[in-house]
């Protein structure tokens, strides 16, 4: 690639931030307005760019079409029971949007109830969250548009199938807790942002960059306009509290989770439905159960006054116990101890049950409790995989789990206490791939402080470690996120079709070993997730799978930062780093959208202590000459309202300023924006098909590897 041939960024100098007494210039601060004209003339220069580099990939369009091929397969959702029918998704292959469909018992015919694709010629319109009333009667969801966590909630009549008058807006970051009567629900939204005061949501929502802040919960009673929603809760000096609404199984009590941020704590609220509400001012009085951010509370089932709840509370891997919240001093009672494994999610079933699932060295073990905390049995799981997803409920006597791995693309199980046995209830099959070809191992390496880290390899069977083995190496390394083991159709014509391997390496940060494993990689901790990721690639290459030149790294949001932050320490280590919708300049990620929910994870730069690491490791600080890069692609989208895209903006723009014009730069450093794209929600199968042509083939070019058909 030329090296003069980079877009003429403008870089000012005039705005220089002081940072407890360090003056620091952020060149590219207008590139933060996504609607000025400079930086669309900016968006178009550099697509126009990268779209010449992809033009010269080899195979691209070889890689697009056996993606379509292989994911042209049926994908079902896990079937879940609400009032008298079974509910499930289903894509049959390649629509851009899954499927509701709905059937009276699990041998009849299914009837389409909900597509989405109808909704827009592209598919960018999509569904978020749903949720069925207590008698199966309504059905409440979330409506996304190009990809924006803005959501407009609409209901749907299941007996009559007419889509009621209510439309919620301004929704985001919400669930939607129905009342037992049906006749309304619980959600939270924020106010219109000040683009758009005054207006109905457009489509053009999800490109303001703005910090969201005050969020209220309101009560939404069926047939009413949004205007007239009652309010129940907010705290008006505390506009950076998120809420999280529920309603008990028993119909009761109605459940408010308060969190500040990021940060696995919560305080917990509750009100009895069956009393009249007392007011303060505007506001209802709920009984404070929990008033701190000490602990994490997950509500699970409760007898009456007795609730069942999943907290981390002494107990860095969870732990399982009761508290009467009619007793004065809240006093709690364990069922299932604090172990080893970490407890990862219990769902109650067959009245006096729980299924509980447990994170083993990554590897999922799914086990039957009683209510009393005995273990009763272990499931026996297909392989080294995750339980993708999982439906049941307490007054049922059956539940369903979806089961994936690296080379198994999803089995759902049926269990039914009736006959007390797990049996296969429908198996995906991808047409042209064999699993029994490849393999999937999990190893062990140290870190530099010499931290034990697992590390996932997958692999053609046979294949010989010959030191130039293409690699391509994932992480993310953060916000109590276990990567555990997924199934990808790209990853599959990686392996398959460039004999290459794909790794994934279990950082700190996440939540395989629990809550101390997470504490490892945050705040002035971050560069252990770094060190950690960096030891990967050094392992890989020790033990002979490969060579630097042949490893590409990848990561999305907070991954992305991990690839563009080990780029920048170790360019001599990698051929490719593929940073996807990256958090990449640390000193001011919290001042947009939601950004500021992520300082218990990195902290602050507002705060002197924390700005002295920031400053050490943001991507966007840290471009330095005098090595020469490997390949570089960002890929963004332009209704990103999570990870805003100037990160990636300002990034790419100081990478090629730096680097761009020096002789010993041959490796192109280019972005990828997409338009009517967000942080990948509810993306379009055709969009999400041609991102992963463009970045593997991308991968592959870099590493200098060959497609064999």
């Amino acid at each position: 690639m030329m090296t003069d041939a980079y877009p003429d960024t403008r870089r000012d100098n005039s705005v220089v931030d002081d940072f407890h007494g360090t003056k620091v210039t952020d060149h590219y601060r207008w590139l933060e307005d996504p609607d000025s004209e400079e930086t669309r003339q900016w968006v178009d220069a550099q697509n126009k760019i990268t779209d010449s580099v992809l033009a010269r990939c080899p195979n691209r369009e070889d890689i697009f079409n056996r993606l379509k091929e292989l994911q042209n397969y049926p994908k079902f959702g896990v079937p879940s029971k609400r009032g008298d029918s079974y509910y499930f998704w289903k894509n049959d292959g390649l629509q851009n949007q899954s499927v509701l469909y709905r059937q009276q018992t699990l041998t009849s015919e299914p009837e389409l109830f909900l597509d989405p694709n109808k909704w827009s010629e592209d598919g960018t319109v999509s569904i978020g969250v749903t949720s069925f009333s207590e008698s199966g009667k309504y059905l409440a969801y979330a409506v996304h548009q190009s990809g924006s966590d803005w959501k407009i909630i609409n209901v749907k009549d299941t007996t009559t199938g007419e889509v009621l008058s209510d439309k919620l807006e301004w929704v985001k970051f919400s669930g939607i807790a129905w009342t037992h009567d049906d006749k309304g629900f619980y959600y939270c939204r924020y106010p219109a942002p000040k683009l758009f005061e005054g207006s109905d949501q457009t489509q053009k929502a999800g490109t303001e960059t703005e910090k969201v802040g005050k969020q209220k919960v309101y009560y939404h009673s069926l047939g009413t306009p949004q205007s007239q929603d009652k309010l129940i809760y907010y705290v008006d000096d505390q506009p950076e509290w998120m809420y999280g609404v529920s309603v008990s199984e028993d119909g009761r009590y109605f459940m408010l989770t308060i969190s500040e941020s990021c940060e696995r704590v919560n305080r917990l609220y509750i009100l009895d439905l069956q009393l009249e509400p007392k007011m303060n001012g505007d506001i209802v009085v709920m009984d404070k159960i929990i008033d701190n951010f000490q602990a994490e509370y997950e509500y699970i089932t409760n007898d009456g006054p007795l609730f069942y709840l999943l907290t981390n509370l002494e107990a860095p891997r969870k732990r399982l116990i009761t508290i009467d919240i009619t007793s004065d001093k809240k006093e709690s009672k364990e069922i299932i101890p604090h172990k080893k494994n970490v407890l990862q999610y219990i769902m109650p079933v067959n009245k006096d049950k729980f299924v509980v699932s447990y994170l083993q060295d990554v590897q999922e073990v799914l086990e039957l409790y009683s209510m009393t905390g005995q273990q009763l049995e272990t499931f026996a799981l297909p392989t080294i995989g995750t339980i993708e997803a999982m439906s049941g409920k307490r007054n049922h006597t059956e539940f369903f789990f979806k089961f994936v791995s690296f080379l198994h693309p999803g089995t759902i199980f049926h269990y039914d206490f009736a006959q007390e046995k797990l049996i296969v209830f429908r198996e995906a099959t991808v047409k042209g791939f064999n699993p029994d070809e490849f393999q999937t191992e999990q190893i062990f390496y140290n870190s530099k402080d010499g931290t034990k880290i697992p590390m996932f390899v997958c692999s053609k069977k046979g294949s010989q470690k010959n030191g130039q083995t293409p690699v391509l190496l994932y992480g993310y390394g953060g916000f109590n996120i276990s990567i555990t083991p997924s199934f990808s159709v790209s990853r599959v014509v990686w392996m398959q079709h460039y004999e290459a391997i794909y790794a994934v390496a279990n950082i700190r940060g996440g939540d395989e070993y629990g809550e101390e494993w997470h504490q490892g990689g945050i705040k002035d901790r971050k560069q252990n997730v770094f060190d950690d990721f960096q030891a990967a690639a050094e392992t890989l290459i020790k033990e002979g799978y490969t060579t630097p030149k042949k490893i590409g790294i990848m990561g999305g949001s907070n991954g992305g930062l991990l690839v563009a932050a080990c780029v920048n320490q170790r360019p001599d280590l990698f051929g490719c780093g593929i940073a996807q919708v990256g958090v990449l300049d640390m000193l001011r990620f919290h001042k947009f959208t939601i950004g500021y929910a992520w300082c218990s994870d990195y902290g602050c730069a507002d705060n002197a202590a924390d700005f002295e690491y920031l400053y050490k490791y943001s991507p966007l600080h840290t471009v330095k000459k005098g090595k020469e890069f490997p390949s570089l692609l960002l890929t963004t989208g332009d209704h990103d309202d999570r990870v805003v895209p100037a990160h990636s903006f300002k990034y790419i723009s100081e990478v090629q300023y730096q680097l761009g014009k020096e002789e010993y730069q041959h490796n192109p450093l280019v972005i990828r924006i997409e338009v009517k794209a967000g942080h990948g929600h509810g993306k379009p199968m055709e969009k999400i098909l041609r991102e992963s042509a463009d970045v593997f083939s991308f991968l592959a070019w870099s590493l200098k590897t060959s497609f064999k058909a």
